[in-house]
């Protein structure tokens, strides 16, 4: 029996463990793990976008925030878009997430999920959740470039992910990056890996809402210009 794109999402989403080591203060979240609701949701969504064998473009986020796929499964997505966009209820978690909110502004600019999805997969070279204890024993969102010897610990498994991403059926000519920062460092690994060609950075929806969104039309202008000007579009 072939395997759809969305077959092998939830394959690799139901085998995600990082077993490797992490520095004092830092912890990391397997949504998947710690809630079997998310692991129900995560595949609806998958099953409803993903049914297919369609190449499509990669955009790599950072790490999942704990409110957003941290909770949902979902890149970009907390339970109310899950709910209100996909249709899909998530009834064991109410988040609210600003990166998710320009995510899915941009998606409905784009022309919707369904058209939005059937072009671009979405995920993190770290695909789990992490976060830090702060000095007075809060636990925050984390990314993986926070703190070096963090970078260094979970290295070899972002690259090993990577490739785990490309495997599902990924058009690897082009790949969008969110964030300056985060460009850096998949720069670095790229350099090293050839995994893409082509390399586009946009920024992050996070610094979007939170620092330009007066500007916040320009940037999901911006978005769609660069998404739909790549080889891959597809309008069905």
């Amino acid at each position: 029996m072939i395997k759809t794109f969305a077959d092998k999402v939830i394959d690799f989403n139901r085998s995600l463990r990082y077993t490797g080591s992490l520095p004092n203060n830092f912890q990391v979240l397997n949504p998947y793990m710690d809630n079997p609701e998310t692991m129900k949701v995560m595949q609806e969504f998958y099953e409803q976008y993903y049914s297919d064998l369609l190449p499509r473009k990669f955009i790599i986020g950072i790490n999942p925030s704990r409110l957003g796929a941290g909770i949902t499964g979902v890149p970009f997505t907390d339970t109310k878009r899950l709910e209100e966009v996909c249709g899909i209820k998530m009834r064991s978690a109410h988040t609210h997430e600003i990166s998710s909110v320009f995510m899915y502004d941009m998606i409905k600019a784009y022309g919707g999920a369904k058209d939005f999805y059937q072009n671009f997969y979405i995920n993190s070279p770290f695909p789990l959740a992490i976060i830090r204890r702060t000095k007075d024993g809060k636990w925050l969102n984390a990314n993986y470039y926070d703190d070096l010897t963090l970078f260094k610990s979970v290295k070899s498994f972002m690259v090993e992910s990577l490739k785990k991403h490309i495997s599902l059926g990924l058009d690897t000519s082009e790949v969008f990056i969110l964030g300056k920062k985060n460009a850096t460092f998949i720069q670095k690994i790229n350099s090293e890996e050839k995994l893409f060609d082509k390399l586009n950075v946009l920024e992050h929806p996070r610094f979007i809402q939170q620092y330009k969104s007066i500007e916040k039309q320009w940037y999901i202008e911006k978005y769609i210009s660069a998404l739909k000007n790549n080889s891959a579009y597809r309008n069905f």
